[in-house]
This record gives structure tokens, C-alpha cells and sequence, in this order.
């Protein structure tokens, strides 16, 4: 069953979603807080930018950081078909009985942008790492502090047998971006 406005704002009360817009907002043009299904989460002024030129190969097993600059600012540059990776704003505590699909806001996606759809497992915490792909031609410019992504809420009838946090997930807690761990 996904969650309404009314459940994730009580939810949120006791700190499911930290800072917490109990409203949709537009501050620039890119709305984020909350919406009637859903979360529209942030990005956060902290960026790790792919270098196209880099001579690395990216290998999930194996994480190698040296081809990704950091970049903190209220805007990221995602270079012609490369990406980024960054980190929501918001920190999450998710209950026993919720999980939580990600998609990316269709302004950015009308931009060539895909936002990598992720789930927020059950008592999964910590900020969002979120992968941004730039799919077009030409750089794409995206904003701190704005919405990235829509988080819909689903929830069970009953919690689940085993959480992120029982099988002790290797991203719980995250505080910053964090690469592909084996």
C-alpha cells in the first residue's frame, strides 16, 4: 500500500526524514518537500564529478575514487554522456515495515538527466547516495538544495523478517557520497 501525506508527515515527526518540508516547495523552480504519495528529497551541496578523461576502469567490486573530482557548491556541471554522484539532504530512518522506491523528477529528466532508481530498504539510515546520469550531448547543469528525486512510500502489513539493519547493511548510516562496496 503506498503512504499518504498525512502517514509520512507523522512518520517524519519522529524523524523518518530529516530536515523534514512538511509541504511541496519551489524555491527557484525545482519543487522538492512533501507531496501527496510521496517525498520529493534534495540534493545537498556536496558532488564527486566522473572525469571523462580519467583512464580508470570502474569496476563495483573494486572501487577506485581516483577518476571522480569533489565538488561542493550550489551547482554541479554533469558533463555530455557521463555522470555524477551525490548525496540527498535529507537523512532517512525508515521503519520496519516500509520501503521506499526512488525516480528521478521528470524537470531533469526532460534534460536528458536519469536519477538512478534505487530502493530504501527497511530500517535502512543515512543519507542517499544517488547516481546522476547525463544521457545527452551537451553538459547539463543541476542545483543543490533542490528536488532530485520522488520517493514513494510503500508499506507492508505486517514488518519484514529481516531488515537492512538485521543483515547489517554495508551503505547503513552513510553520512557522505559513498562508492560501490563489496
Amino acid at each position: 500500500m503506498v503512504k499518504n501525506d498525512r502517514w509520512i508527515k507523522e512518520m517524519a515527526q519522529k524523524g523518518m526524514i530529516e530536515p523534514f518540508a512538511d509541504r511541496m516547495l519551489v524555491k527557484t523552480g525545482i519543487s522538492f518537500g512533501l507531496g501527496s504519495y510521496g517525498y520529493d528529497m534534495r540534493l545537498s551541496d556536496e558532488f564527486k564529478v566522473f572525469k571523462p578523461a580519467a583512464k580508470v576502469l570502474l569496476d563495483p567490486k573494486n572501487s577506485d575514487t581516483s577518476g571522480f573530482e569533489f565538488i561542493k557548491g550550489d551547482s554541479c556541471i554533469i558533463p555530455a554522456g557521463s555522470f555524477i554522484l551525490a548525496r540527498s539532504l535529507e537523512y532517512f530512518r525508515l521503519p520496519r515495515d516500509i520501503i521506499v522506491l526512488s525516480t528521478g523528477k521528470s524537470t531533469y529528466a526532460r534534460c536528458g538527466v536519469i536519477v538512478n532508481v534505487t530502493p530504501l530498504e527497511p530500517e535502512w539510515e543515512g543519507f542517499v547516495t544517488i547516481s546522476i546520469s547525463n544521457t545527452g550531448p551537451i553538459p547539463v547543469k543541476i542545483y543543490a538544495a533542490e528536488g532530485i528525486s520522488q520517493l514513494v512510500f510503500l508499506g507492508a502489513q505486517e514488518a519484514c523478517q529481516v531488515s537492512y539493519a538485521d543483515k547489517a547493511g554495508k551503505y547503513q548510516g552513510q553520512k557522505g557520497i559513498t562508492h560501490s562496496k563489496t
